[in-house]
């Protein structure tokens, strides 16, 4: 999701609806787009927190389990290769397989809340972290990709993108 280049038209439509529902939901497009900003400025990587929170002054992301560093990088390194393969797993063949298998029976269950400070901004929304197509496929969220890992430049594209 995050090569905006290589997205089809159907594809763009798609995620520009799930993102400015997402955004909506938290307060409108400049305000989600807020908390993407603050989440990529925040060192080490918000996902990682021992609390399992990430609060700024317009929000909060809670989330139900903690995520070691250990997965944080082998997340980063396979969900570039995702939009390759159309699947975040690899081959059962590759010798990642196990590993990226366990990272996602230790990541699926993990349930993502976004709120706003004020909740006349709007309800917020929750989102888990991957998409099981069937027990070989599985993709990750373009909710926790667009929150966590892709530019800011890609997500601004997606939520003002225009079919032509």
């Amino acid at each position: 999701m995050c090569d905006y280049q290589s997205l089809t038209n159907e594809q763009k439509q798609y995620y520009h609806t799930l993102l400015l529902q997402a955004a909506e939901k938290f307060g409108g497009k400049n305000f989600f787009l807020h908390l993407l900003e603050a989440v990529r400025e925040t060192i080490p990587h918000p996902l990682i927190a021992a609390n399992r929170t990430f609060s700024m002054e317009l929000g909060e992301i809670k989330w139900n389990k903690t995520v070691f560093k250990d997965k944080l990088q082998l997340l980063q390194k396979v969900r570039t290769q995702e939009s390759k393969r159309g699947n975040l797993l690899p081959d059962e063949t590759d010798k990642n397989y196990k590993k990226v298998l366990n990272l996602v029976r230790t990541l699926k269950p993990i349930v993502f809340h976004v709120k706003p400070t004020h909740k006349e901004q709007g309800p917020g929304f929750f989102f888990q972290p991957f998409e099981v197509i069937d027990e070989k496929t599985t993709r990750l969220n373009p909710l926790f990709d667009a929150l966590f890992f892709c530019s800011i430049g890609t997500v601004k594209k997606l939520l003002n993108y225009e079919p032509r």
